[in-house]
């Protein structure tokens, strides 16, 4: 379209669009953000909107969808939730004040992972912007690509949550770093992804980011994630040489990530010379994986950590408001800020020892004085969310009740650091130490800002009265002003004898005199008609549009002015930003602990011990989650012990469905879990050996999206966790195999339980409907079998039975939900069914072919009770035979290897393969088969 011929708005507009044109610009006119064009068709059916056009030129009409300026950041929000890019077009001049087109340009950028403002976030939870770099690493070794292992890849990933200026960085590598990255994707549900090409266009890859969540995929060039721009663009953010200070120097792809996220964040937000863009992103957090106990996906899912599996969002909640997670019931915290930093507690369990016991001694001492307790979560009620408050500060976006809120919090500083410095574990004294006061802050926000200060920032109000020599000047003259006006009205009434007149002031006539149309004939010769309205008419005077130049010039310098210091005061108090997050990092420590320490008061959680050994023990434990929302029953407790040295490391639990087994296995995890966060327990005592990683498979799922049936979700949960498990790890399994046919799962379910015993040597929780499995208890080891490495003490059979206690009554039957030791009689599956209210000839019908079959496996026993008999020596000898091969193969590559080819005869060479030909032979024809 020839720009020529638009209108000379139109052709801004179109300018601006041109420099965004993956994004909804929001144009303001007047009192309107207006949208054009394709943007006014996706703003009219995202937010439902009216739908109109306007002509702009002979020919050219266009769409127009528009929303009233005070409500756009609802608007706004509605179209960040839906995955959009959104530019705010401000006017930068009065329109009162320029007789040519207003100058317009965009202000604010809005993404769904560059969002700051409070409207648009959920206060307990983080929103992170995420990059993500890839590189193929070297080729495997060649043992490892005889395991079918090719090419690996490795990540580099960056974290930035705009709001509160967190940035963190990590490199993951090694042949399961896609699993790896993935897991930590699934953490921290970012709501914006940047990308490069080569990512971004693959598709298997874009899959698994969409099946976490629905974020935004936006692109960034390769030339951003290259590791010299990208080092580049760091050290002049931060104003350094090297990055050796954030521990990535030596991390290429990390370096990579961070860069470009940062170099995103750059190029998406325009350059005001009112804000300080970034100044809160001042510090690069350089983290590994290594650090926390891994927790996959379908172990956060199955474990409920955040939410309720079958929960889509927050608002699923139990009672009093709290959803049924684990979060929801530890969440005891007083602060937005404290809750955020419990929820990632959760979900990053510690593996350091003495980090883990830093947390529980601050939650014992706080825990055991009930006074300090309640003294500290006083003095964190009603405080601030200091840390997106110092974002908002830093993006050039707060106004100056968010100053007023920072004052407020910055105030119960020097109260909660005297509270701090009586207290005795060494967590609390560490954080008494690095809590800035930061009187200065506060001091200089109350000198400036009035107490009860508008909500905009250009329209006056905001500084207290004597902070500015000029400003009280002009103040003075606006007042003078005022005051004339004043006197002018009541002069005007006595000499007019019209006791209604009244001087008035509008924007579009200025100051007038308002008379009522019965009194015109009064009116004196020296006043000129404006207006007539209904019931009135308008005048001015010489003398009054005289003055009214000089009051509204006094009025608007003062204004400006006003909004001058304003944005001066903020820019120095942005500068104290690392300051500020410090505070606000140890305010939400505080208030975490508090919150453990007062759930562990309020329902009855021990400290657990927490050492480098190998053992699980905890008595009398109960499920954190269900036992705060049963209503009509107590919670039973039960006690477990994982313990190589008691020979009972995979415990094999039988009972009927409803009996408590799958609560009971989940409530192990959980605890263990808890454990590792630093958080008391709910059991009468809890000793917990360090562990690696938890793993579940719970339930029945299926992925329909990937076209993978429940099974095939069920089998490559098992498999990863065999490949993946230690004798460090918890393993949590329940009902395994019960996606097939009875003999399949059967045996898949034994040879799984095996594996887990004889090779892996995890602490293992196997929950089961196959009452074969208790024969694994009463089989003896395999010949020549050893420990496997890391399972200190393990000898023999570490299997160890236990069950679900049932009292039947007749027809009926009742769970007892105690775990005893022993293997269960029968499943009970009918008499569930009659409780759940299956039809009474239905069950009848069931108890028959019941009968029928059990007549029939009684006629088959003497076969089938033989196969299961001898089921393990067969295995053995299977593992034998395998092992065999093993080692002729072994052999063979080490002769192979050793082989100087280029230096050998072609004699010679036929003489090594004769040789491998030989060994092969003599070994047998199973070692090809």
């Amino acid at each position: 379209m020839d720009t020529e011929r638009l209108t000379p708005m139109l052709a801004q507009y179109r300018q601006i669009k041109a420099r965004f044109p993956d994004a909804i610009v929001l144009f303001r006119l007047g009192d309107f953000f207006e949208t054009f064009e394709n943007d006014a068709k996706i703003a009219a059916r995202e937010l439902e909107l009216v739908l109109t056009s306007r002509s702009f030129a002979k020919g050219v009409r266009l769409p127009m969808a528009g929303v009233p300026h005070h409500h756009v950041q609802s608007y706004v929000a509605k179209l960040i939730e839906r995955g959009y890019k959104v530019a705010l077009v401000e006017q930068l001049e009065d329109p009162k004040k320029v007789k040519k087109l207003v100058k317009r340009d965009v202000v604010r950028v809005i993404t769904p992972g560059t969002v700051v403002e409070d409207a648009l976030l959920r206060a307990k939870s983080e929103n992170y912007l995420a990059a993500i770099v890839a590189q193929p690493s070297p080729p495997a070794p060649l043992p490892v690509r005889e395991r079918g292992e090719g090419v690996r890849v490795s990540f580099g990933l960056a974290l930035i949550d705009l709001s509160t200026g967190e940035f963190a960085t990590t490199q993951i590598e090694g042949a399961d770093a896609e699993t790896k990255l993935f897991d930590e994707l699934q953490r921290v549900q970012a709501s914006e992804y940047v990308l490069p090409p080569s990512l971004l266009d693959d598709e298997s890859f874009v899959a698994r980011l969409n099946a976490i969540r629905a974020a935004r995929l936006s692109p960034i060039e390769e030339h951003w994630c290259s590791i010299e721009t990208a080092r580049r663009t760091l050290t002049d953010h931060f104003h350094v040489t090297t990055l050796d200070g954030f521990g990535c120097e030596h991390l290429p792809l990390a370096v990579a990530a961070a860069g470009a996220v940062l170099a995103y964040l750059k190029s998406n937000q325009p350059n005001n010379e009112n804000t300080s863009p970034l100044l809160h992103v001042n510090q690069l957090w350089t983290f590994s994986l290594a650090e926390y106990m891994t927790l996959d996906a379908a172990t956060r899912r199955n474990l409920e950590l955040i939410l309720p599996s079958l929960a889509s969002g927050e608002a699923a909640a139990g009672a009093g408001g709290r959803a049924r997670s684990l979060f929801g019931v530890l969440d005891h915290s007083i602060t937005a800020m404290g809750a955020r930093l419990l929820k990632r507690w959760i979900q990053q369990p510690l593996l350091d020892l003495d980090q883990i016991q830093a947390r529980l001694d601050a939650v014992d001492e706080l825990h055991r004085d009930a006074f300090l307790r309640e003294d500290l979560r006083k003095l964190l009620d009603g405080l601030y969310d200091v840390e997106r408050l110092v974002g908002r500060i830093g993006f050039g976006n707060a106004n100056a009740r968010d100053l007023i809120a920072l004052k407020v919090t910055l105030v119960r500083l020097p109260q909660i650091k005297v509270r701090l410095s009586q207290t005795r574990s060494a967590r609390l004294r560490e954080l008494e130490r690095q809590l800035d006061q930061l009187n200065d802050v506060a001091e200089m926000v109350d000198r400036a800002i009035v107490d009860h200060p508008p909500i905009l920032i250009r329209e006056g109000g905001l500084i207290r009265h004597g902070y500015d020599v000029a400003l009280d000047e002009l103040r003075d003259q606006v007042s003078q002003g005022k005051a004339w006006l004043s006197e002018m009205e009541e002069k005007e009434r006595a000499r007019t004898g019209i006791k209604s007149l009244r001087v008035r002031y509008n924007e579009v006539f200025g100051f007038f005199i308002e008379v009522p149309r019965s009194a015109a004939k009064q009116v004196p010769k020296n006043y000129e008609r404006r207006a007539t309205i209904s019931h009135a008419e308008r005048y001015v005077t010489p003398e009054l549009k005289s003055k009214e130049t000089h009051i509204l010039a006094a009025e608007d310098r003062m204004k400006d002015l006003e909004y001058d210091l304003f944005v001066q005061l903020r820019r120095e108090v942005a500068q104290h930003a690392a300051r500020l997050q410090t505070a606000a990092r140890v305010l939400a420590q505080i208030d975490a602990l508090a919150a453990l320490a007062e759930v562990a008061a309020r329902y009855g959680y021990v400290k657990p011990i927490v050492d480098a050994g190998h053992t699980i023990e905890i008595r009398e434990g109960r499920h954190p989650v269900v036992e705060r929302f049963l209503r009509d029953e107590s919670f039973v407790p039960n006690d477990v012990r994982l313990d190589d040295d008691l020979g009972q490391r995979v415990i094999i639990l039988t009972g009927p469905n409803m009996s408590g087994k799958s609560v009971f296995v989940r409530q192990v995890a959980l605890i263990v879990l808890m454990a590792q966060i630093g958080s008391f327990v709910p059991a009468s005592y809890a000793r917990i050996g360090l562990t690696d990683r938890i793993f579940t498979r719970v339930g029945a799922s299926d992925d329909i999206a990937q076209g993978r049936s429940t099974f095939l979700v069920e089998m490559s949960e098992a498999s990863y966790i065999l490949r993946h498990a230690t004798p460090r790890s918890l393993v949590v399994l329940d009902e395994v195999g019960r996606g097939t046919s009875t003999y399949d799962g059967i045996s898949l379910a034994w040879a799984i339980a095996e594996e887990l015993h004889n090779i892996v040597g995890a602490k293992t929780l196997f929950a089961t409907h196959y009452h074969e499995l208790t024969q694994l208890a009463l089989s003896s080891v395999p010949a020549g079998w050893s420990p496997p490495s890391g399972a200190d003490g393990a000898n023999g059979n570490a299997f160890k039975n236990f069950t679900m206690a049932v009292k039947e009554q007749g027809d009926s039957v009742i769970f007892l939900r105690q775990v005893i030791p022993g293997g269960a009689e029968k499943s009970f599956g009918i008499h569930v069914a009659r409780l759940a209210g299956l039809p009474e000839r239905v069950v009848e019908r069931a108890e028959e072919m019941l009968r029928v079959l059990e007549t029939s496996r009684q006629v088959d026993k003497g076969q089938g009770g033989a196969l299961l008999g001898n089921e393990q020596a067969v295995m053995r000898e299977e593992r034998a035979e395998y092992d065999a091969r093993v080692e002729v193969w072994r052999g063979i590559l080490q002769q192979l290897m050793a082989v100087d080819i280029a230096n050998m005869t072609p004699l010679q060479a036929l003489n090594v393969l004769n040789e491998m030909q030989m060994i092969v032979k003599e070994s047998g024809s199973h070692v090809v088969e």
